[in-house]
C-alpha cells in the first residue's frame, strides 16, 4: 500500500524509500533494523498505523441533537434572507430580517404575565405589517385582559422598536401550560 499514490520520490537521509519502509513495516530487513533513520521513521509509521486503526475501530456516533442543531442553523440562515422594508423617506433604504422582527414581537408578548409567545410570522402588505402570533397561556394566572395587554405590547413594539405604525395582529392561543 503506497502512502501517496504516484509519488515514490520521498527518501530518508540513508537513501531508503519511505514507501518500501511502509511495506516492510512488520518485517524489516537488516538495514531497517540497524539504520537510525529507518528506525525513527518505522517508529513514526507504527504510531500512525496504530492511531488510524483506533479511528477505524471507533464506533462513536455523532453527538445527541447534532442533526437538530444543524437544521436549526440552516433554518435561521434561510430566514435571515427574508428582509422586510422599514418605513423611511427613501424606499428600500432600511430593512430588517423577518426573524429579527419576529423575535422583537415575541419578546413583547412574553412580557405579559401568564403568556409565552410561540410561533411568530411577520409579513408586509399595502397597509403595513401583518403579524401572526401564536401564544401559550398559563391556566392558573391567565385572564382575558391579558390578551388585550399582549395586543397592546406587540403593537407598541412594532411601532416604537421597529418603526411600523400600522400592524394587523392575528393572535392565536395554541397551548395551555402550568408554570
Amino acid at each position: 500500500m503506497a502512502l501517496s499514490p504516484g509519488t515514490d520520490t520521498y527518501r530518508l537521509p540513508c537513501g531508503r524509500n519511505v514507501e518500501r519502509l511502509w511495506e516492510d513495516l512488520d518485517a524489516p530487513d537488516e538495514h531497517g533494523t540497524s539504520c537510525p533513520h529507518c528506525q525513527a521513521s518505522r517508529a513514526s509509521l507504527q504510531l500512525l498505523r496504530q492511531a488510524t486503526g483506533e479511528l477505524v475501530a471507533d464506533e462513536a456516533g455523532p453527538p445527541a441533537g447534532l442533526t437538530a442543531r444543524i437544521m436549526a442553523a440552516v433554518r435561521a440562515d434561510i430566514r435571515r434572507r427574508d428582509l422586510l422594508e422599514l418605513p423611511t423617506t427613501e424606499p428600500g433604504a432600511a430593512r430588517i430580517s423577518a426573524q429579527a422582527a419576529a423575535t422583537i414581537l415575541r419578546f413583547a408578548a412574553d412580557t405579559v404575565e401568564g403568556v409565552r409567545a410561540r410561533h411568530c410570522r411577520v409579513d408586509l402588505d399595502a397597509t403595513g405589517a401583518v403579524v401572526e402570533l401564536n401564544i401559550a397561556v398559563d391556566s392558573r394566572t391567565f385572564t382575558h385582559p391579558a390578551l388585550e395587554q399582549v395586543r397592546q405590547r406587540v403593537e407598541t413594539a412594532a411601532s416604537r422598536r421597529i418603526g411600523w405604525p400600522t400592524v394587523t395582529l392575528h393572535l392565536t392561543m395554541t397551548d395551555v401550560f402550568e408554570a
